[in-house]
Protein backbone atom coordinates (compact mmCIF):
# COMPACT_ATOMS: atom_id res chain seq x y z
CA UNK A 1 0.00 0.00 0.00
CA UNK A 2 1.08 3.42 -1.06
CA UNK A 3 1.20 6.29 1.20
CA UNK A 4 0.62 10.11 -0.29
CA UNK A 5 3.66 11.59 0.15
CA UNK A 6 2.47 15.46 2.40
CA UNK A 7 5.99 17.07 0.56
CA UNK A 8 4.81 16.44 -2.77
CA UNK A 9 4.10 19.58 -5.17
CA UNK A 10 1.16 18.45 -7.41
CA UNK A 11 1.77 18.55 -10.80
CA UNK A 12 -0.50 20.36 -13.17
CA UNK A 13 -1.98 18.63 -16.54
CA UNK A 14 0.00 18.72 -19.48
CA UNK A 15 -2.56 20.08 -21.47
CA UNK A 16 -2.83 23.23 -19.14
CA UNK A 17 -1.05 26.38 -19.56
CA UNK A 18 -0.33 29.11 -16.97
CA UNK A 19 -1.50 32.46 -18.08
CA UNK A 20 1.24 34.22 -19.52
CA UNK A 21 0.98 38.03 -19.40
CA UNK A 22 0.27 40.07 -22.68
CA UNK A 23 2.59 40.66 -25.39
CA UNK A 24 4.25 44.63 -24.16
CA UNK A 25 3.95 45.28 -27.78
CA UNK A 26 0.64 45.93 -29.95
CA UNK A 27 -0.22 46.08 -33.66
CA UNK A 28 -1.13 49.48 -34.94
CA UNK A 29 0.22 49.97 -38.00
CA UNK A 30 -1.36 48.23 -40.66
CA UNK A 31 1.54 47.13 -44.01
CA UNK A 32 -0.17 49.69 -46.62
CA UNK A 33 -0.37 52.56 -44.32
CA UNK A 34 3.69 51.71 -43.72
CA UNK A 35 4.57 51.02 -47.16
CA UNK A 36 3.28 54.27 -48.15
CA UNK A 37 4.96 55.82 -45.64
CA UNK A 38 8.54 54.89 -46.68
CA UNK A 39 7.73 55.18 -50.55
CA UNK A 40 6.61 58.32 -50.40
CA UNK A 41 9.60 59.55 -48.36
CA UNK A 42 11.61 57.82 -51.42
CA UNK A 43 9.58 59.49 -54.12
CA UNK A 44 10.09 62.76 -52.50
CA UNK A 45 14.17 62.48 -52.92
CA UNK A 46 13.52 61.03 -55.89
CA UNK A 47 11.41 63.58 -57.69
CA UNK A 48 14.38 66.41 -55.95
CA UNK A 49 17.27 64.44 -57.13
CA UNK A 50 15.72 63.85 -60.50
CA UNK A 51 14.29 67.40 -61.14
CA UNK A 52 17.98 68.47 -59.86
CA UNK A 53 19.68 66.88 -61.96
CA UNK A 54 17.56 67.30 -65.02
CA UNK A 55 16.19 63.70 -65.49
CA UNK A 56 12.75 64.95 -66.58
CA UNK A 57 11.88 61.24 -67.37
CA UNK A 58 12.42 60.15 -64.29
CA UNK A 59 10.91 62.89 -62.22
CA UNK A 60 7.65 62.81 -64.34
CA UNK A 61 7.52 58.66 -63.75
CA UNK A 62 7.95 59.81 -59.86
CA UNK A 63 5.26 62.23 -59.89
CA UNK A 64 2.41 59.81 -61.44
CA UNK A 65 3.25 56.79 -59.38
CA UNK A 66 3.32 60.14 -55.95
CA UNK A 67 0.01 61.14 -57.61
CA UNK A 68 -0.92 57.28 -57.21
CA UNK A 69 -0.29 56.64 -53.85
CA UNK A 70 -1.44 59.84 -52.77
CA UNK A 71 -5.34 59.19 -54.01
CA UNK A 72 -4.86 55.21 -52.82
CA UNK A 73 -4.06 56.84 -49.32
CA UNK A 74 -7.31 59.21 -49.40
CA UNK A 75 -9.08 56.12 -50.25
CA UNK A 76 -7.39 54.22 -47.55
CA UNK A 77 -8.25 56.89 -45.23
CA UNK A 78 -11.80 55.91 -45.82
CA UNK A 79 -12.14 52.31 -45.86
CA UNK A 80 -8.65 51.24 -44.25
CA UNK A 81 -7.54 49.87 -40.96
CA UNK A 82 -8.66 51.93 -37.63
CA UNK A 83 -5.44 53.64 -37.01
CA UNK A 84 -5.29 54.81 -41.11
CA UNK A 85 -8.92 56.50 -41.29
CA UNK A 86 -8.99 60.07 -41.41
CA UNK A 87 -12.19 60.12 -38.77
CA UNK A 88 -9.28 57.99 -36.05
CA UNK A 89 -6.56 60.80 -36.59
CA UNK A 90 -8.36 64.63 -37.69
CA UNK A 91 -9.52 66.79 -35.05
CA UNK A 92 -11.31 69.84 -34.29
CA UNK A 93 -8.85 73.30 -33.81
CA UNK A 94 -9.09 73.01 -30.21
CA UNK A 95 -8.45 69.38 -29.60
CA UNK A 96 -5.05 69.81 -31.66
CA UNK A 97 -4.72 73.00 -29.35
CA UNK A 98 -5.93 71.26 -26.31
CA UNK A 99 -2.86 68.44 -27.13
CA UNK A 100 0.26 70.90 -27.79
CA UNK A 101 -0.99 72.67 -24.13
CA UNK A 102 -1.08 69.16 -22.42
CA UNK A 103 2.17 67.82 -24.08
CA UNK A 104 4.00 71.30 -23.17
CA UNK A 105 2.52 71.27 -19.88
CA UNK A 106 4.97 67.30 -19.23
CA UNK A 107 1.90 65.44 -20.01
CA UNK A 108 1.57 63.17 -22.73
CA UNK A 109 -2.01 62.25 -23.87
CA UNK A 110 -2.11 58.73 -25.32
CA UNK A 111 -3.15 57.86 -29.06
CA UNK A 112 -3.19 54.74 -30.64
CA UNK A 113 -2.06 56.15 -34.28
CA UNK A 114 -1.69 59.45 -35.12
CA UNK A 115 -1.85 62.29 -32.00
CA UNK A 116 -3.86 65.29 -33.37
CA UNK A 117 -0.70 67.51 -34.20
CA UNK A 118 0.63 64.24 -36.20
CA UNK A 119 -3.06 64.19 -37.85
CA UNK A 120 -2.61 67.38 -39.11
CA UNK A 121 0.93 67.47 -40.44
CA UNK A 122 -0.53 63.96 -42.41
CA UNK A 123 -3.53 65.94 -43.87
CA UNK A 124 -0.82 68.66 -44.88
CA UNK A 125 1.10 66.96 -45.63
CA UNK A 126 -1.69 65.10 -48.26
CA UNK A 127 -2.74 68.35 -49.41
CA UNK A 128 0.69 69.97 -50.09
CA UNK A 129 1.74 67.24 -51.99
CA UNK A 130 -1.56 66.97 -53.90
CA UNK A 131 -0.57 70.60 -54.97
CA UNK A 132 2.71 69.59 -55.76
CA UNK A 133 2.00 66.48 -58.56
CA UNK A 134 -1.06 68.43 -59.96
CA UNK A 135 0.61 71.45 -60.63
CA UNK A 136 3.76 69.32 -62.40
CA UNK A 137 1.16 67.99 -64.67
CA UNK A 138 0.68 71.52 -66.38
CA UNK A 139 4.14 72.23 -65.65
CA UNK A 140 7.36 72.63 -68.29
CA UNK A 141 10.80 73.54 -68.35
CA UNK A 142 11.15 76.28 -70.91
CA UNK A 143 12.99 74.03 -73.20
CA UNK A 144 11.89 70.42 -73.80
CA UNK A 145 9.88 69.27 -71.04
CA UNK A 146 6.10 69.78 -71.10
CA UNK A 147 4.07 67.91 -68.35
CA UNK A 148 1.47 65.34 -69.46
CA UNK A 149 -1.51 67.91 -69.57
CA UNK A 150 0.86 71.21 -70.23
CA UNK A 151 -0.98 71.46 -73.85
CA UNK A 152 -4.48 71.55 -72.46
CA UNK A 153 -3.81 75.21 -71.08
CA UNK A 154 -2.11 78.01 -71.96
CA UNK A 155 1.48 78.63 -72.27
CA UNK A 156 1.25 81.37 -69.80
CA UNK A 157 -0.92 79.26 -67.51
CA UNK A 158 1.44 76.54 -67.93
CA UNK A 159 4.07 78.99 -66.81
CA UNK A 160 2.11 80.40 -63.93
CA UNK A 161 1.91 76.96 -62.69
CA UNK A 162 5.40 76.39 -63.01
CA UNK A 163 6.05 79.31 -60.66
CA UNK A 164 3.57 77.59 -58.21
CA UNK A 165 5.17 74.21 -58.59
CA UNK A 166 8.21 75.58 -57.14
CA UNK A 167 6.67 77.48 -54.48
CA UNK A 168 4.91 74.33 -53.43
CA UNK A 169 7.79 72.52 -52.83
CA UNK A 170 9.68 75.16 -50.81
CA UNK A 171 6.27 74.37 -48.68
CA UNK A 172 6.86 70.65 -48.58
CA UNK A 173 10.52 71.49 -46.98
CA UNK A 174 8.96 73.45 -44.72
CA UNK A 175 6.55 70.23 -43.14
CA UNK A 176 9.14 67.82 -43.57
CA UNK A 177 11.70 69.93 -41.25
CA UNK A 178 8.52 70.35 -38.76
CA UNK A 179 8.11 66.51 -38.93
CA UNK A 180 11.73 65.96 -38.61
CA UNK A 181 12.22 68.06 -35.55
CA UNK A 182 8.69 67.00 -33.76
CA UNK A 183 10.73 63.25 -34.14
CA UNK A 184 13.27 64.10 -32.48
CA UNK A 185 11.70 65.77 -29.98
CA UNK A 186 8.83 62.74 -29.00
CA UNK A 187 12.25 60.56 -29.32
CA UNK A 188 14.18 62.69 -26.91
CA UNK A 189 11.83 65.09 -24.48
CA UNK A 190 8.80 62.31 -24.42
CA UNK A 191 11.21 58.72 -25.01
CA UNK A 192 8.50 57.82 -27.67
CA UNK A 193 10.57 56.38 -30.68
CA UNK A 194 7.95 57.40 -33.28
CA UNK A 195 9.88 55.63 -35.94
CA UNK A 196 10.34 52.69 -34.81
CA UNK A 197 6.45 51.74 -34.85
CA UNK A 198 6.17 53.06 -38.56
CA UNK A 199 8.75 50.35 -39.72
CA UNK A 200 7.01 47.17 -37.64
CA UNK A 201 3.97 47.81 -36.81
CA UNK A 202 4.06 47.81 -33.65
CA UNK A 203 3.59 50.28 -30.34
CA UNK A 204 4.46 49.33 -26.61
CA UNK A 205 1.95 49.57 -24.39
CA UNK A 206 3.20 51.80 -22.42
CA UNK A 207 3.16 53.99 -25.09
CA UNK A 208 -0.38 53.29 -25.85
CA UNK A 209 -4.40 54.14 -23.71
CA UNK A 210 -5.56 51.56 -22.17
CA UNK A 211 -8.69 50.73 -24.46
CA UNK A 212 -7.98 49.56 -27.54
CA UNK A 213 -10.53 48.89 -30.60
CA UNK A 214 -8.51 48.20 -33.67
CA UNK A 215 -9.28 46.99 -36.95
CA UNK A 216 -7.54 45.57 -40.13
CA UNK A 217 -8.92 45.43 -43.26
CA UNK A 218 -7.12 42.50 -45.37
CA UNK A 219 -3.97 43.50 -47.55
CA UNK A 220 -6.06 42.54 -50.64
CA UNK A 221 -8.42 45.55 -50.19
CA UNK A 222 -5.54 47.54 -49.80
CA UNK A 223 -4.49 46.19 -53.50
CA UNK A 224 -8.29 46.73 -54.94
CA UNK A 225 -7.65 50.43 -53.80
CA UNK A 226 -4.28 50.52 -55.18
CA UNK A 227 -5.42 49.40 -58.35
CA UNK A 228 -8.49 51.57 -58.61
CA UNK A 229 -5.90 54.59 -57.82
CA UNK A 230 -3.70 53.59 -60.59
CA UNK A 231 -7.02 53.36 -63.45
CA UNK A 232 -7.95 57.15 -62.19
CA UNK A 233 -4.12 58.10 -62.80
CA UNK A 234 -3.94 56.41 -65.68
CA UNK A 235 -7.58 57.99 -67.25
CA UNK A 236 -6.52 61.62 -66.30
CA UNK A 237 -3.65 60.87 -68.91
CA UNK A 238 -5.72 59.55 -71.49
Amino acid sequence: MTGTNPFQIPMQPRNLRSHSLPSPHVRVWDAPTRLFHWTIVSLVGCSWYSADQGLMTLHLWSGLILLTLLLFRIAWGIVGSTTARFSDFLHSPSTVIGYLKALMSNRKPLYVGHNPAGGLMVAALITVLLAQVATGLFANDGVRFHGPLALWVSTDISDRLTQLHGLVFNAILLLVWMHLVAVFFYLLVKGDNLVKPMVTGYKHRHHLPQQLNLKFVHWAIALVVLAAAAGVVGWILL
